[in-house]
């Protein structure tokens, strides 16, 4: 027997190196949708045929850009489907031959593309009455795979994009927890919906027409996924809420990451993937993540699509053994496929939705993606018709990057483009067109037939044990023999004949009689049965009575679960807005901590380097005033040793009687008219010829007493102050320093100093005051210096007389 093999499933696209592309490319098949109007003269599109499309300007815009309203566009399709267009229709042309194709083993990828109010989303999903695509897909598939599916658990995902084949008793203990668990009971009574909710398509009108062949020798499973991807970031929808393990049913989805299995196929990692056996349970699954897709009210549409949500089917395929009965446990021989349904979130104008805050965030996020998906469709284009090498930016968003692998060739892209022909909305339409044009120029390799591996089993090995179902329990006999009677008097044949024939009717007793105790021992069963139905009916009554309050009380449960759930999400973003705000302030606190510290440091530093400056002008200052004092002290004591000598000669000269008596004054006004005539010419040193451009601060602390000397200090330029509050009264506009003081000297005359000196302005914006010059005003009365004169006089006189008194007393005998 022959099977088809595409790869192991380990991933759901076939390996790369495994493609065999044909020498024949095709293009990816775009499809365009009208949506019904409620006004049909405001359109600005006509079909001309099935594959063609006119938009012509609307007159309003013609005449904002002064073009001509007669301007026709015209844009071309794989087909073109009108207003009145049903979703089968759409679905027998679009997805069904995409069902074949997983069917077949080979991988398919289905968008819809349009601004945002444009129908994407009742083409994907429809509605009760009328179901679109989505639904469609699966009844089809269900209905090819009803009865060749293989029991639950049989196939289970490695997480890395693959299955593994468990054996009948692993899968039966798996089936046995799930129902210890109560895991059914506990979805349908968390999920439970109203019969009215639009998503739970309990009325709908099942398609029970539509069924493919699948290979008889094979068994099939159906696993579907359902993510969405908000910002730029991709988000599990059935990620299972483990309350049980202390997980907060709450909490918002975690974003997942998009990764390259070993043979480099994209695929979402850790994503869950459910095992679905009919229609009802696929639509149960995506109803429990599509409650979870973000969605928001816009000034375009009431409930807009915040997000990119894919919807996933993967059909695990693997042959029956030998004896037909299970499949084989090597997964090596099995074969995945998968159908990507993708909605596309619609590409929105700000100043047409009024978006604000986070749904802008949303808009701008969801037109990057859209950009970058058309920018990638260009560059493949651009490379295909070119023959250059250029990278594609598929890693730019994770759209791209996730359906990087069908773009390359591997597995069939159809889009469909829903338009909305309303003349308000020419603009968007032209961008959806554009790109449909560019999508339809990317051609992509075309796969060839799929490869077979010999197993060695015998074709048709299911189909026995189907037969030997339906052979029936008992047999009169074994079918007539063959007799050949050509005389009336061959005995032995007719002895033969009447032996099986009383063997026949012995039989036929033997199942008369058997027949009858069956049946009094059905009619008992019969008449137990229907006791217990009559039981079962009443008690059955009785808990549909009880069911109907139970659901009452559900609902309404279900309601104060709803609020409660929306007040605890409300709390948790003012507790989340208000440890935001704890946490700024402690940052904020702790920058102005540290600002502190270091000011705290930087003042402590100034204070060491300004005390250390202290000191060492203290030390220098010092050490001034010893050398000056040590001066002063060495200039007195030559003093003190020159009158000491003087006095000693003077004493010698009374005291020696034979000494003459010289004429000291003559010599000494000789020696004082020597050291005139040799002493220097007189000069000052601080004198300053231009003093006009100079400005100066005179400062003059406390009470000075006027003084009425002809001499005084002359300052043109000058600001007054007597006391010093702020560095500015020095470094605004000064250059010169004048403070004035006055005390009493020792004959008790009033003296009054000027202390003068230079601003000196410093690195740190302050000014340093170096003084270099002091003038003294005093005023003294001549009077008093000439009776000093002849006071010293008269004692000079004195006291030569004196001498002259002792001088002969000293020498008489």
């Amino acid at each position: 027997m022959y099977f088809r093999r595409s790869k192991p499933p380990g991933s759901a696209r076939k390996r790369v190196n495994n493609l065999n592309y044909g020498s024949t490319k095709d293009p990816v098949q775009v499809y365009c949708r009208l949506r019904p109007m409620q006004y049909p003269s405001d359109t600005c599109m006509r079909i001309i045929s099935d594959t063609t499309l006119t938009v012509r300007m609307p007159e309003s815009v013609a005449s904002l850009r002064n073009g001509n309203a007669s301007k026709e566009i015209r844009t071309t399709f794989s087909r073109v489907f009108e207003p009145e267009t049903t979703q089968k229709e759409i679905f027998d042309v679009v997805a069904l031959p995409l069902i074949e194709n997983i069917i077949r083993g080979r991988n398919s990828l289905l968008f819809t593309y349009g601004v945002t109010g444009s129908g994407k989303t009742y083409t994907m999903t429809g509605d009760s009455s009328d179901p679109g695509i989505m639904p469609r897909c699966l009844d089809a598939l269900f209905n090819s795979v009803a009865n060749h599916q293989t029991k639950k658990f049989v196939f289970k995902p490695d997480k890395l994009n693959g299955f593994d084949i468990q054996s009948e008793a692993d899968a039966m203990l798996d089936r046995q927890s799930e129902l210890h668990a109560g895991l059914y009971s506990q979805k349908a009574s968390r999920f439970a919906r109203q019969a009215s909710d639009p998503l739970l398509m309990i009325n709908r009108s099942r398609n029970e027409s539509r069924s493919i062949q699948v290979d008889q020798d094979s068994l099939y499973a159906v696993f579907v996924t359902y993510v969405e991807i908000y910002n730029n970031s991709v988000y599990d929808l059935l990620e299972e809420e483990d309350e049980s393990r202390g997980g907060n049913p709450g909490r918002p989805l975690q974003s997942k990451i998009v990764r390259e299995d070993g043979n480099k196929n994209m695929y979402v990692h850790g994503v869950t993937e459910i095992e679905t056996k009919s229609t009802e349970e696929a639509l149960e699954v995506f109803q429990r993540g599509q409650r979870r897709r973000r969605v928001a009210h816009t000034s375009l549409n009431v409930e807009s699509s915040r997000s990119h949500s894919v919807f996933t089917i993967r059909l695990i395929q693997a042959p029956l053994d030998q004896l037909g009965e299970q499949i084989i446990q090597d997964k090596r021989v099995a074969t995945v496929a998968q159908l990507s349904l993708v909605d596309l979130a619609g590409s929105e104008r700000i100043n047409r939705t009024k978006n604000t805050g986070q749904r802008l965030r949303e808009a701008g996020n969801i037109n990057n993606s859209l950009m970058t998906l058309r920018s990638c469709l260009e560059i493949l284009r651009e490379n295909q018709l070119t023959g250059s090498n250029k990278i594609v930016p598929y890693r730019d968003s994770k759209l791209t990057h996730l359906f990087k692998n069908y773009f390359d060739g591997d597995g069939q892209v159809r889009m469909i483009i829903c338009v909305n022909p309303r003349s308000e909305d020419y603009d968007e339409t032209l961008h959806v067109l554009k790109f449909a044009e560019i999508t339809q120029e990317i051609q992509t390799s075309k796969p060839a037939a799929i490869g077979r591996i010999e197993l060695g089993l015998v074709p048709g090995r299911g189909k026995p044990l189907k037969v030997q179902a339906k052979e029936p329990i008992y047999s009169l006999a074994p079918a007539f023999p063959e007799f050949e009677l050509n005389d009336a008097k061959n005995d032995e044949v007719l002895s033969r004949l009447i032996r099986f024939l009383e063997q026949r009717i012995e039989k036929r007793d033997q199942l008369r009689t058997d027949l009858n105790g069956k049946r009094d021992e059905f009619r008992k069963t019969l008449t137990n049965v229907e006791r217990e139905q009559m039981d079962l009916r009443i008690e059955n009554s009785t808990l549909k009575a009880t069911n109907v309050q139970q659901k009452r009380k559900l609902d309404a449960l279900e309601g104060h679960l709803g609020k409660t759930e929306e007040q605890k999400e409300n709390l948790q973003r003012k507790l989340e807005k208000a440890n935001e705000t704890i946490r700024n302030l402690q940052s904020e606190l702790k920058e102005r901590d540290l600002a502190l510290n270091q000011r705290l440091i930087d003042k402590q530093r100034v204070k060491q380097r300004y005390n250390h400056k202290m000191q060492a002008e203290t030390d220098k200052m010092n050490k001034e005033l010893e050398m000056k004092l040590r001066q002063q002290r060495e200039q007195l004591q030559n003093q003190m040793k020159e009158k000491e000598d003087k006095w000693r000669l003077v004493k010698q000269i009374l005291v020696d009687e034979k000494t003459e008596i010289t004429d000291v004054p003559r010599e000494v006004g000789k020696e004082s008219r020597g050291r005139r005539d040799r002493a220097c010419l007189v000069g000052n040193k601080r004198y300053r010829r231009s003093q006009s451009a100079d400005r100066w601060v005179d400062h003059r602390p406390g009470a000075i007493v006027p003084v009425g000397t002809v001499l005084q200090p002359l300052m043109r330029r000058r600001r007054s102050i007597t006391k010093l509050t702020s560095p500015k009264e020095i470094t605004e506009g000064a250059s010169r320093y004048c403070l004035v003081a006055q005390e009493f000297d020792t004959d008790g005359e009033l003296e009054t100093k000027l202390f003068k000196g230079d601003i000196i302005p410093t690195s740190g914006g302050g000014a340093q005051v170096v003084f270099n010059d002091m003038e003294c005003l005093k005023q003294s009365s001549p009077i008093a210096r000439k009776r000093s004169g002849e006071h010293s006089e008269e004692s000079k006189e004195k006291r030569s007389d004196d001498l002259g008194e002792k001088r002969p007393r000293k020498g008489s005998p």
